[in-house]
């Protein structure tokens, strides 16, 4: 609760309390983790990630537990060794025949090292989450159509970070036309289309229109709220820009998003400000 307060010294003395009795508590070293990647101490963080995965009681619990450790390194933008516990996390889905899940994963690794600037481990692991995600048996029409639809959108959005505006156009273009073909899939995805666009407007050079698109986005999302900074940055507005990155930064969660916007809106705090 403290943590969801924001109140993440509070957290890490309740934690520290907790682990004085029951240093080997999977929950407790977990949560440790990741109230100090928040803090952006994350080398500390993952000396409980490791203890958590030294003691995990399962595979399930153990494969938890080296996902927060593979959030720990996106904190970090360090898409090797995230890639490498994402790895991890695969095998224990490949021993459960769980595709999607499989899929899931490679695609949270992609995420991480699109932002963190490493397109070409992106591009092979957004595709291979598209091509494991598919092998799932009897899986139903609209599934076909979300890791469809999944790699479009990452592609376009890698077009867009090497400024190859045309290509990311027609990325866009192929991702709207599965949402359109398949409203049962849209109703869940369509929420993240204004995040594609607006993306790629702002990465191919067009900050009004990224704002513009960027507004009918998820307006929770701390990674959404890192592109409206940088647009309003991009367009002088250095308020805007410290607000919405004020919002970034007040994220305690541990996902792909937080892991970029955390960091990301500290810096750039500290420059503005």
């Amino acid at each position: 609760q403290q943590l969801r307060q924001g109140k993440v010294e509070e957290a890490l003395a309740l934690y520290r309390q907790e682990l004085a009795k029951n240093p080997s508590s999977v929950a407790a070293n977990n949560a440790m983790g990741v109230a100090l990647d928040l803090e952006g101490r994350t080398k500390e963080a993952r000396t409980h990630f490791a203890k958590a995965i030294e003691a995990a009681p399962n595979a399930q619990a153990k494969a938890a537990a080296e996902r927060a450790m593979a959030m720990s390194y996106a904190f970090d933008n360090d898409c090797a060794n995230t890639i490498k516990y994402e790895q991890m996390v695969i095998a224990y889905w490949v021993t459960e025949k769980n595709f999607y899940q499989q899929g899931e994963m490679m695609t949270e690794g992609a995420r991480v090292c699109l932002e963190a600037g490493d397109l070409n481990t992106a591009a092979k692991y957004y595709k291979m989450g598209r091509d494991t995600g598919l092998k799932e048996p009897g899986i139903q029409p609209d599934r076909v159509s979300l890791w469809n639809y999944r790699w479009e959108h990452a592609q376009a959005r890698i077009a867009a970070r090497r400024g190859n505006k045309a290509l990311a156009e027609k990325h866009v273009a192929a991702a709207r036309a599965l949402l359109d073909k398949d409203p049962e899939m849209a109703k869940a995805q369509a929420v993240f289309f204004p995040y594609l666009t607006g993306y790629v407007a702002l990465y191919t050079g067009d900050a009004r229109t990224a704002l513009a698109d960027l507004a009918k986005a998820n307006q929770n999302d701390p990674f959404i709220q890192c592109l409206i900074g940088q647009a309003h940055e991009k367009l002088g507005e250095r308020d805007q820009a410290i607000q919405a990155y004020t919002k970034a930064y007040a994220t305690t969660a541990h996902n792909p998003p937080a892991a970029f916007a955390k960091p990301f809106a500290r810096k750039k705090l500290a420059e503005l400000k």
